[in-house]
């Protein structure tokens, strides 16, 4: 058997054919300048082009009005500034906006925008599908593809920043779309540079980045290696080894014990609060008891457990609980000394989970209108 707690890549790009033309957003300010001034450019043209692209919201290389027009016409002929196109855009009526974007070579992916107050916070892929399993994703139903590029990573934040209104803009990134972040944990980190970046990027507060994972050990150590300083939120979803088997099987070869010390570890490292998501189920992890094993878990630890109640999936059998076992569920949390916020499901009538409305533009492809990538 695989032992899947250390993350590996998924197939190779190589064997995807990929454009000629450069994609932007997969350089960095520092390539971008280099390229510039090996064609006589100073070097500065670098930071405008940049702040175009993630700070004024331009879509075409042609927007970028103070630039000269022979260097537009340049950048234009070498670069593509957005490689996706938008195949599906859908509005819930709490505000919660999903894209379902295609990706140059074919594959598909879901990025998510979610109103809350004056809170735009943005839900991001790392990778087309995921190889984790959990049973009541609809992400890995079908497996992992590949892991998407640094580019592919901004692109989706971006995409969703043109969502905004011109006075808005976003505050929070969760890593926590389609696919396993630490899997792909080196452009996950180099997105989020940019993403972070005050000067030239999204300007977005590291404290209000989050990486969400299944719980892979060793990635999750490499994380805290790095330096990075965002928040770990990890995926647990069961109180106990045998129950977790079930809900998410990768777990059959790491085991809860493994993932909170790393989790500790990772604490210990950054001194950021760790998050632990759990999905309740209607009938399977909603128990009283599963809310004591939780307990005896966490409540030692300086940690947030976030509970959110199932977002159905069609074609999946798992339920969303009832408000009788959600109440004594956070009763028993609350009464053993858990930092417990229950959340509100967003965004149900627009298949928000994650994967869903990727399956289900792949079952009914007569309803998909492609934009032009170029004018997306």
């Amino acid at each position: 058997m695989t032992d899947l707690s250390i993350p590996t890549d998924p197939p190779s790009t190589d064997s995807v054919k990929q454009p000629e033309r450069v994609h932007l957003l997969d350089w960095t300010t520092e390539e971008l300048a280099s390229w510039l001034v090996g064609r006589g450019i100073p070097k500065f043209r670098a930071a405008q082009i940049q702040r175009w692209v993630y700070q004024r919201r331009a879509k075409r290389f042609d927007e970028m009005t103070d630039l000269p027009k022979d260097l537009r016409l340049l950048l234009d002929g070498h670069f593509d500034l957005f490689r996706t196109a938008t195949a599906a855009c859908q509005q819930a009526a709490d505000g919660t906006e999903k894209l379902l974007l295609q990706l140059a070579d074919g594959g598909r992916i879901e990025c998510v925008l979610l109103r809350d107050g004056p809170r735009r916070s943005i839900c991001v892929s790392s990778q087309v599908g995921c190889a984790m399993g959990c049973v009541f994703c609809a992400s890995g139903l079908d497996g992992v593809e590949r892991n998407l590029t640094r580019g592919e990573i901004l692109e989706q934040m971006l995409k969703l920043q043109h969502l905004l209104e011109p006075d808005e803009r976003l505050s929070h990134i969760v890593m926590m779309g389609m696919g396993e972040p630490l899997a792909n944990l080196p452009r996950v980190l180099a997105a989020l540079t940019m993403a972070k970046d005050s000067q030239f990027g999204l300007g977005i507060s590291p404290r209000r980045i989050t990486i969400s994972t299944v719980g892979l050990p060793p990635a999750i150590d490499k994380l805290a290696a790095s330096d990075a300083p965002y928040h770990l939120a990890i995926s647990l979803h069961a109180p106990n080894d045998p129950l977790r088997n079930r809900l998410v099987p990768v777990n059959q070869g790491i085991g809860i014990q493994a993932i909170l010390d790393a989790a500790d570890r990772y604490f210990e490292k950054t001194k950021r609060r760790l998050t632990f998501e759990y999905v309740l189920l209607g009938g399977l992890n909603d128990s009283v008891q599963c809310a004591r094993e939780l307990v005896q878990l966490l409540r030692h630890r300086t940690a947030m457990l976030n509970v959110i109640p199932y977002n159905p999936v069609p074609g999946l059998p798992y339920l969303t609980p009832s408000p009788s076992a959600v109440l004594q569920f956070r009763r028993t949390l609350i009464d053993g000394g858990v930092n417990a916020m229950f959340r509100q499901r967003k965004g149900d009538e627009i298949q928000a989970a994650c994967g869903q409305l990727r399956r289900l533009r792949e079952r009914e492809p007569q309803v998909v209108s492609i934009q032009s990538a170029k004018t997306s």
